[in-house]
């Protein structure tokens, strides 16, 4: 037979009080005297006692618990994105339900629907596009939704987007002063709003200067899809001397497509940008020349919308637009 879980009425009976002043005794902010709320504490620690937060949540409408839907988890920058949220959730008093999906919009879906199974209190969503009605049922329902760099707002919603178009531009105009002249670009075939952001920023920049491109996208958001991008770029006879990566994982599989298979020099023959400032971009191996992501900033811009009051659903959409910054390394000429 399972062993019973030691609840408030066990410590109540124990420090000789009521159920209701072990209860206040374990909610911030409620009145309990000193000597009561001692007796209370040093009872919980002798049975092993432990606030059930979910059985209250579920009471009050409040559970704390708050899901975080994203794919590519194990993506150097998407690790980061994660360990900043949890960190300012658990900060806050929140616990953030982490759920594993793949790109697409009927796994985000899928993943909102099990959010609102378990009554947490929002939803952060990092990957994909709920659909609208699925939104609405969602702030019917009290939840509270953030996107994080997605294309689209929603009613009650915040969004929190990057200027990734303005990266791409600084990117052509950095490589331009660089004295690149045969540039490419260099993406996944992934989609999303930030990568088409970046990419449609350097390439208009390139259009406004009359400078034509080499415009490439490939597979998967990946270091395979650079090295293989980059090894086919840099084996033809009008191989680029300027390339602009879409993200950091893509930029390190194009320099080392350069340097270990075509035994080029970076930036000496070629000038490579990156977007994301993983760690692996400030390798000394690497060196990268990148874009920074303000993780921080994302995830403090997230984790503070976040309030128990419920959303109107008719709440105009919030967004939120934070710029990026160029982190200069070695893998420009300057």
């Amino acid at each position: 037979m399972a062993k019973r879980q030691v609840s408030a009425r066990d410590v109540a009976e124990l420090a000789g009080v009521s159920r209701t002043a072990v209860s206040r005794a374990f909610t911030p902010g409620a009145s309990v005297a000193k000597d009561t709320r001692a007796r209370i504490e040093a009872a919980a620690k002798q049975l092993g006692y432990q606030v059930n937060h979910l059985a209250r949540g579920l009471i009050t409408a409040n559970t704390g618990l708050v899901a975080l839907i994203a794919a590519e988890v194990n993506t150097p920058y998407r690790t980061a994105l994660l360990a900043a949220l949890t960190e300012r959730l658990q900060a806050a008093g929140k616990v953030g339900l982490l759920i594993n999906t793949d790109r697409s919009d009927d796994s985000v879906a899928q993943a909102l629907r099990k959010a609102i199974a378990y009554r947490t209190d929002a939803a952060i969503v990092l990957s994909g596009m709920p659909d609208s009605s699925l939104t609405e049922t969602c702030l019917r329902n009290g939840m509270q939704l953030v996107l994080i760099n997605r294309d689209e707002a929603r009613p009650g919603t915040l969004m929190i987007r990057l200027d990734d178009a303005n990266a791409g531009r600084q990117a052509f105009a950095a490589l331009s002063a660089a004295g690149c002249r045969r540039l490419a670009l260099v993406n996944s075939r992934a989609g999303t709003p930030s990568l088409e952001g970046r990419a449609r920023g350097f390439r208009d920049a390139a259009a406004a200067a009359g400078v034509a491109i080499l415009d490439t996208a490939s597979g998967a958001t990946s270091y395979q899809t650079g090295l293989d991008l980059g090894t086919h770029l840099l084996t033809r006879p009008d191989r680029p001397d300027g390339i602009f990566c879409t993200t950091d994982l893509i930029a390190c599989g194009v320099m080392d497509a350069a340097r270990t298979r075509l035994r080029l020099d970076v930036p000496g023959d070629v000038s490579v940008i990156g977007f994301d400032d993983i760690p692996q971009a400030g390798w000394e191996a690497y060196a990268l020349t990148t874009f920074r992501q303000p993780v921080e900033e994302i995830a403090r811009a997230a984790v503070a919308s976040l309030t128990p009051e419920p959303v109107d659903e008719d709440t105009t959409p919030r967004r939120i637009t934070l710029p990026v910054g160029m982190i200069w390394r070695g893998s420009v000429r300057r």
